[in-house]
């Protein structure tokens, strides 16, 4: 092994910041180890800095974020870091940030180790913030994209900001989504670097020529000067311009990445196979055929989403709103009946009685559209029971059917016809949600009549390592 070949893997996302250090495996240059890992809330919820944003704002505190990321560090074993060679970065897309290239961060000496701290930086708009209302978006300039333009997307915040914040706006010389962000800092990048699957997250990048939407966005007035400059993913961005905590200085540091890329990354072993992740919500994603090129006019109403990959590819992926939030919201329900009834029970108590319940209960006629929160191709979409039959009325009934629908609604998105097309031989199922649900796993195999494997989880840390460990095996074997 090299003296330097363990790789820091970074995620910064919404509620938490992840950092884990993976090496490759001694026996099978594939395959690789986990050696330590690390995760810290952010707690970066902050008030909007423009009141014209409103309560639809939604931003973080950056020092708070950045605060998260040094604690994550400084718990990784010192050892081990030393031995770090490589960095990838990955965090929530859409979002957009802003700083002074010469005045964004202060490298600072805390104890044994250095660190660097934000200064002359805004908050961070998240993918969450509403402020773009759908009249304000439709009176935005049409994509050259195959992406529609959502609120929370960078370059529609950016519009409103020029309309609502000018003023706010010249304040900064550069943008970038909290990622970008922290690989210019580490780097000491004079322009701010990212990749296409950032890129496009924003809103005006075509992924065909790579490039921004320069015209467009010239012609409404958008400052072009703030958009950052792209690079393919898995390169490298620059070296590390001090050491950090234990980590030489002179570090190679990956363009920030996607959450949802790096997350399939860490699960995808092979291009056959697709991820799904049922969690709060659900997502299925699955590569694309070698040569797809989506369709250069946004469809907002297409179920299926198309996502830059790796090596110019795209992931086809559905993600559903509803997973195990209405499971949740069914647990909620019976606890509230009950309440009304006069009988106190737990939430933990419920969920564990109905899955056991549903479990025995092998089929059932109910049907469940489990649509509580719409879907984003369908947002007016409302849930539904049919079906309904006295014999079809017991617990075991409901929660069999709830579980069926959540997985059947899913399969309306992306069915397995689809996923055969594509060349799909394989499901593997992640997510907190399926992994503690057995009825939720029978009806996954159900739907999609494909070996599925089951207990790996997501995790987009470890497959930001693991892009920049893919590129350190392939340099050694060119």
């Amino acid at each position: 092994m090299d003296a330097r070949s363990v790789i820091l893997g970074i995620d910064l996302g919404t509620t938490s910041v992840k950092a884990a250090l993976v090496e490759a495996a001694p026996s099978d240059p594939s395959g690789f180890v986990v050696l330590a890992s690390c995760t810290r809330a952010a707690r970066a919820e902050a008030a909007a800095e423009s009141a014209a944003a409103g309560p639809q704002g939604r931003e973080q505190d950056v020092s708070r974020i950045i605060q998260a990321l040094n604690e994550c560090l400084a718990a990784l074993p010192q050892q081990q870091l030393r031995k770090v060679g490589r960095i990838g970065v990955s965090g929530q897309m859409h979002g957009v940030m802003f700083w002074k290239t010469d005045q964004g961060c202060e490298w600072t000496e805390r104890g044994d180790a250095s660190v660097f701290e934000p200064r002359a930086v805004s908050h961070l708009v998240t993918w969450q913030d509403g402020r773009c209302s759908s009249g304000f978006l439709a009176s935005l300039p049409q994509p050259e994209s195959h992406v529609s333009v959502a609120t929370g997307f960078g370059c529609a915040t950016i519009f409103w900001l020029l309309k609502n914040s000018p003023e706010f706006l010249k304040s900064y010389n550069a943008a970038g989504t909290i990622h970008d962000y922290v690989v210019a800092m580490l780097c000491g990048l004079r322009r701010p670097l990212m990749s296409d699957q950032n890129a496009a997250s924003w809103g005006y990048f075509n992924t065909q020529s790579q490039r921004w939407n320069l015209e467009i966005l010239r012609t409404s007035g958008f400052p072009i000067q703030l958009l950052p400059d792209v690079a393919e993913p898995g390169s490298v961005a620059g070296r590390t311009s001090h050491a950090w905590f234990e980590i030489p200085k002179g570090t190679e540091v990956g363009v920030a990445m996607g959450d949802l890329q790096c997350s399939v990354y860490s699960c995808m072993a092979h291009r056959t196979d697709a991820v799904l992740n049922i969690s709060t919500s659900v997502q299925l994603a699955a590569s694309m055929p070698s040569g797809f090129q989506p369709a250069q006019t946004p469809d907002p109403s297409a179920p299926v989403a198309y996502f830059p990959y790796f090596d110019r590819s795209y992931l086809g992926v559905a993600a559903s709103l509803n997973g195990g939030n209405v499971l949740a919201t069914f647990v909620h329900m019976l606890v509230q009946w009950m309440a009304d009834l006069g009988l106190e029970v737990e939430e933990s108590t419920v969920y564990s009685h109905m899955i056991q319940a549903a479990a025995q209960q092998k089929d059932t006629c109910l049907t469940v559209t489990p649509t509580v929160l719409g879907e984003r191709h369908l947002p007016d979409q409302l849930a539904s029971v049919t079906g309904i039959s006295s014999s079809d009325l017991s617990l075991g009934h409901v929660t069999r059917a709830l579980c069926r629908g959540i997985v059947q609604n899913l399969h309306a998105m992306l069915p397995f016809q689809q996923l055969k097309e594509w060349g799909v031989e394989r499901v593997i199922g992640s997510g907190s949600a399926l992994s503690r649900n057995e009825v939720l796993k029978q009806e996954v195999q159900r739907a999609f009549p494909l070996p599925v494997s089951f207990g790996q989880d997501v995790d987009a840390a470890v497959g930001a390592a693991l892009v920049m460990l893919q590129r350190n095996l392939n340099q050694k074997g060119s």
